[in-house]
């Protein structure tokens, strides 16, 4: 249950996710929201504390984000995270300014730990700094409680009202101790019990679901990964045979995945599933276009095309059901934050979907939380650990067009970097790895023969909140193998290289 609330302001930060995150690892429930929401809503919610994240703009430019002056009186413990705090400084009283030179990276901060939000830390702490203002002058009743030689004011407090500002990033892994931040404000601020689980998540959606949805008829998008598998099984376990799952096959799936997924959701789970191969159909819309935003809204734009066509086959059908996750939303800049990419589930669907809603049970989780409550549904540890897997699929590994040539290619790469990568015991370490099909020819020689073929790019990453990464530090032996394998066994193939570059600044996919 959501005894407690720790309420997320988005200022249209890219780690504001994060932020959430990281409140939900102290076993607190925390929920994102616009920055300007309703006072009243915010009553309604009654949240134990509320934190405001950073964001992008200068709080003296001319659309830049405001909350309420009355937030700040009502008697709600707040924390101010960069952006946040800047805004808290100069809604209350305080200044703000440049200085004659950014900070960025993690700097060395003077912290007061007499501080609540400081108890048990040393007289400095490193911590990531990434801003162009700084609190100048702190509000009249605040007190300086973190410098560094750039930025006098690192951090502020007001005690008596509750309220806290740092300019730094606590949230994210470069920062040390940052969680211990965090931490001070949800315990020793807020006085939370953090007694939130994430089985109660399974359990309240289960009934919502069940009141939501009653006796009509929902389908699913089952494409097989973790995200729609899981939300699949919460959907069967609220309204059971009113649920139908529809497989599309896409033909974007990786190797042999598509015969996988209909195995285990047939034989394993007594969920009604229709296997649509619809191969043909999607590399027929797909030919000759280049652009990844363009792939994507027409994957996400046929998904729904074939589903209205599968539902006026079986009957009425009511509600849609998406496995749209956190990160998914974020990335797809449907709140206030910058977009990266867009998302088949969220960015791609077309104005007018023949559906009386759209469920998306998943979309406040992160891919960790999926997982757990996937395990907590009963369903095999095998296919919840399973790789992510883009909804656009391979149509975004392949970069530029897309050929029925090209994907059996890069299906016959990615398959033997995976199975290498197992048989090295690799596969649990790296959080996501896969192999991508270049636009790239160069000069090779095979034999006698001077070769112009395709460059394969290896990818992996090592993440806990998909939101950052860095990249795996894969043995050369285990590498060199792929290599050779790939060049030797995959027709068209003369070059491997391996992608060493972390999120950020690239992302996880190359598209």
């Amino acid at each position: 249950m959501k005894n407690e609330t720790i309420l997320i302001l988005d200022f249209g930060g890219q780690y504001n996710q994060l932020i959430a995150r990281r409140v939900r690892e102290c076993n607190c429930y925390s929920e994102v929201v616009p920055y300007d929401i309703a006072i009243e809503k915010i009553k309604e919610k009654a949240p134990k504390g509320i934190i405001f994240t950073g964001g992008p703009a200068s709080v003296y430019g001319e659309d830049s984000p405001k909350c309420s002056k009355e937030i700040f009186e009502l008697g709600i413990p707040i924390l101010g995270i960069c952006y946040g705090m800047q805004l808290m400084a100069t809604t209350l009283g305080g200044n703000v300014a440049r200085p004659n030179k950014r900070e960025y990276g993690t700097t060395e901060v003077s912290i007061d730990n007499t501080s609540l939000l400081f108890q048990e830390f040393g007289d400095t702490n490193g911590f990531l700094m990434s801003h162009t203002d700084y609190v100048e002058t702190v509000p009249e009743g605040f007190k300086n409680i973190g410098s560094t030689p750039s930025c006098p004011n690192a951090a502020m407090e007001n005690e008596e009202k509750k309220l806290y500002g740092i300019q730094f990033h606590p949230e994210v892994n470069s920062s040390i101790n940052g969680i211990e931040v965090i931490k001070n404000f949800l315990f020793k601020i807020c006085n939370c019990k953090g007694d939130w689980i994430i089985s109660s998540f399974a359990q309240e959606s289960i009934q919502k679901l069940k009141e939501k949805i009653g006796d009509k008829k929902a389908l699913c998008a089952l494409s097989g990964g973790v995200d729609s598998s899981v939300a699949a099984v919460l959907l069967s376990k609220a309204i059971g045979k009113n649920l139908t799952c529809i497989f599309v096959d896409h033909g974007l799936l990786r190797k042999n995945e598509g015969d996988e997924v209909e195995e285990i959701f047939r034989n394993q789970f007594d969920i009604n599933l229709i296997r649509v191969n619809a191969k043909d159909r999607f590399l027929a819309k797909l030919a000759g276009v280049t652009d990844p935003e363009k792939k994507r809204k027409i994957i996400g734009e046929e998904f729904i095309r074939v589903f209205e066509e599968e539902a006026k086959k079986i009957g009425t059908v009511d509600f849609l059901v998406q496995g749209t996750i956190y990160p998914d939303v974020i990335e797809s800049g449907l709140g206030k934050s910058s977009v990266i990419k867009s998302h088949h589930n969220v960015g791609g669907l077309p104005s007018y979907v023949d559906f009386k809603e759209i469920v998306e049970p998943l979309r406040d989780l992160f891919k960790d939380e999926v997982r757990k409550t996937g395990l907590e549904l009963g369903i095999p540890e095998n296919l919840v650990y399973r790789q992510p897997f883009p909804g656009p699929g391979l149509a975004i590994r392949v970069i530029g067009d897309i050929t029925d040539d090209k994907l059996t290619i890069l299906k016959d790469a990615d398959s033997i970097f995976r199975e290498e990568i197992a048989k090295a015991g690799l596969h649990k370490s790296i959080n996501q790895y896969f192999a991508v099909l270049t636009n790239l020819k160069s000069v090779g020689v095979m034999g006698d023969e001077r070769t112009y073929d395709y460059t394969i790019a290896l990818r992996a990453v090592e993440t806990t909140d998909f939101m950052t990464g860095i990249w795996s530090k894969i043995p050369y032996e285990i590498l060199e193998k792929v290599s050779s394998r790939i060049v030797n066994e995959v027709n068209h193939v003369n070059r491997v290289v391996y992608d060493i570059t972390s999120k950020p600044p690239a992302t996880i996919e190359w598209e």
